[in-house]
């Protein structure tokens, strides 16, 4: 079995919602800037794990993604499969009749096995022990996430000294005095 980034990016991207989903819905640009992932690249990801039930999406100011269900109940063969992510070491994708004359390769229930293995390992890890490993690790998870705002809360008020015409009048009429 290969896993792609495809697969890697989503069991990521699905720890760090796992990590901090307490404060509220994630947003995919706050994920893409801190495991540094595209964020047209996690869209299209969150897009096939909402269609799987695996997130939920809120719209609007304070928006972003949840998980549907408790990351105990998720586990990472879920993920994997859910943006379809195939767990197949076969070159024939499970195929009983794998050569050209109709009949099984020699290894094919090797690879075979080791495919059960595979999904029953990816089928006993759930987000809940990797988001718990990263904790047990040290990761810092900040209560709330820390917003820019281009606009401050507390108005700014300045005044501003004029040495020149305060109207279209004035200005015509100190021109018409030189």
């Amino acid at each position: 079995m290969r896993l792609t980034t495809k697969g890697r990016f989503a069991v990521t991207a699905m720890i760090d919602l796992g990590l901090r989903q307490a404060s509220g819905p994630v947003t995919l640009a706050a994920i893409s800037q801190r495991q540094q992932i595209s964020l047209s690249y996690l869209e299209q990801l969150f897009g096939k794990l909402r269609r799987n039930e695996l997130v939920e999406s809120t719209r609007g100011p304070g928006g972003g993604y949840t998980l549907a269900r408790e990351a105990s109940a998720i586990t990472v063969a879920d993920i994997i499969l859910s943006v379809d992510e195939p767990i197949d070491a076969t070159h024939c994708g499970g195929k009983e009749n794998c050569q050209n004359d109709g009949s099984r390769c020699m290894t094919h229930d090797l690879w075979s096995s080791l495919n059960s293995r595979m999904v029953e390992f990816l089928n006993s890890v759930t987000l809940q022990k990797l988001v718990d490993d990263q904790v047990a690790k040290g990761l810092h998870v900040e209560e709330k996430p820390s917003i820019k705002r281009a606009i401050s809360a507390i108005p700014v008020s300045q005044t501003v000294r004029v040495s020149g015409p305060n109207s279209v009048f004035a200005l015509g009429n100190a021109f018409s005095k030189v």
